[in-house]
């Protein structure tokens, strides 16, 4: 019974959230559509674990950067670092900046042990605007590898910078990189939550919700243009989609009893949430309109927090129907549901990996509550955090890093672990409880 218990208040994810944030709900909710800046809620990013065999790579000061703070170069560099495959070799003292013309001395670099460089500069166009040109070396095969001119205004200088980063991480790794990519999260801070949006590295945040009623489970839209989530501003759990763009929202998801865990289909065009409006926690599928709701399961258990597979024909999702939260797998449009997850007692959260080929979810693994990685195909697990209270796993676009919430010092923080374990970072707030993160997909330019 006590672990019944335990499960119905930390697994049901509408019912946790009180023992999440612990809120006290006022009578009043402040829905403010701001998308203004939220500076308290700046993230920073300290790297606690890094992957062997980076990639040693200097990164020069673009000549005129000084025209648009806070620069180019300084943000390329902690792009590249942060990914874990790149280390950052320091100019000597006194090194001038540079333009993407200007001669490489290959052999000094090569004595410093860099494999790449980068090199640029910033110039001031007549009608105000700023361009910015850069180039990519190989310093070991003493050749260039490309680069690309951008013309941007003060207000995109960490977004061009965050392209720059990108462009050198594709080209020297091969894959894409997600630095230009956003994230969401909720931020408690007193009585007030807010949804926050920012940039991969946590800079450039913005307010798109906020209110004094707890806010959960942000989801994005496949196009990163909208985001789902769950608001408790009428009192109960209401599933809301909210355009980023326009800042209108309508509700796909308002009905007796609780209204939760909202999913995208790889398309857009339709999302899975829990609803209990027929009892129990059941899935179902709806229009992001709230239109065309159809049941898709149908069982005495608590089915929640589902997820698509990427092609689109299952979904994965969370089930104590077996006697202990576990993940189970069933066709999209409903059907017998097959179960995914058999090591340990307690296994919730699932989200599938980019490339279909893996799924991040959280374990109960020795008391502690971990981010695990299961191999679909060889059925390996590897437990990849060594926190003890995580939650809400959420994959980088490209596959390589895990997002997550955890608690540190009592304070919910975000963290983030590469797929592999290696690599392992923490994201700090200079205030506020910080939880429920989600990671935007890659945006078509």
């Amino acid at each position: 019974m006590a672990d019944s218990l335990r499960y119905n208040r930390r697994f049901d994810r509408q019912a946790r959230i009180t023992s999440l944030f612990k809120p006290r709900l006022s009578l009043f909710a402040l829905a403010l559509f701001l998308f203004c800046s939220g500076a308290l809620a700046q993230l920073s990013i300290e790297i606690t674990g890094g992957g062997g065999n980076r990639i040693p790579i200097a990164v020069l000061p673009f000549t005129g950067e000084g025209a648009v703070p806070p620069g180019i170069s300084g943000i390329v560099r902690a792009d590249l670092e942060r990914s874990g495959l790149f280390r950052a070799i320091e100019a000597p003292a006194g090194t001038p900046a540079s333009t993407e013309t200007s001669n490489v001395n290959f052999p000094e670099w090569r004595s410093r042990l860099a494999d790449a460089l980068v090199q640029g500069s910033v110039a001031v166009m007549p009608d105000g605007r700023f361009e910015v040109r850069f180039r990519l070396y190989d310093v070991v095969k003493q050749q260039a590898l490309g680069g690309v001119a951008y013309t941007l205004t003060k207000n995109q200088v960490r977004a061009t910078a965050h392209r720059i980063s990108d462009y050198v991480y594709e080209k020297l790794t091969g894959e894409r990189g997600v630095f230009s990519t956003r994230i969401a999260y909720v931020v408690k801070r007193g009585p007030r939550y807010e949804l926050q949006i920012a940039d991969a590295d946590g800079g450039g945040e913005e307010t798109a919700l906020a209110s004094f009623e707890p806010i959960i489970s942000p989801a994005w839209s496949p196009d990163g243009r909208r985001l789902a989530y769950v608001s408790f501003e009428s009192k109960k759990p209401v599933v809301y989609v909210h355009s980023l763009q326009t800042g209108q929202r309508q509700v796909a998801a308002n009905f007796k009893g609780s209204n939760s865990a909202p999913a995208w289909a790889p398309d857009g065009s339709r999302l899975v949430v829990s609803l209990s409006r027929e009892g129990g926690s059941q899935l179902y599928s709806v229009s992001p309109d709230g239109s065309g709701v159809r049941r898709l399961t149908s069982s005495s258990s608590i089915d929640t927090e589902p997820v698509f597979s990427r092609d689109g024909q299952f979904v994965y999702f969370t089930s104590d129907r077996g006697g202990s939260p576990q993940i189970y797998r069933m066709p999209a449009n409903g059907g017998e549901a097959q179960r995914v997850t058999f090591d340990g007692t307690y296994n919730v959260s699932p989200r599938v990996s980019p490339d279909g080929k893996s799924l991040a979810y959280i374990a109960r693994n020795g008391g502690k509550y971990q981010v695990a990685l299961l191999d679909l195909g060889s059925r390996q697990v590897q437990i990849l955090t060594d926190s003890d209270k995580d939650e809400s796993p959420s994959f980088s676009p490209n596959g390589r890093m895990i997002l997550l919430a955890t608690v540190v010092g009592g304070r919910g923080v975000l963290s983030a672990v590469s797929a592999d374990g290696r690599v392992k970072q923490r994201l700090t707030t200079s205030g506020g409880d910080v939880r429920e993160p989600a990671w935007g997909p890659f945006i078509k330019e």
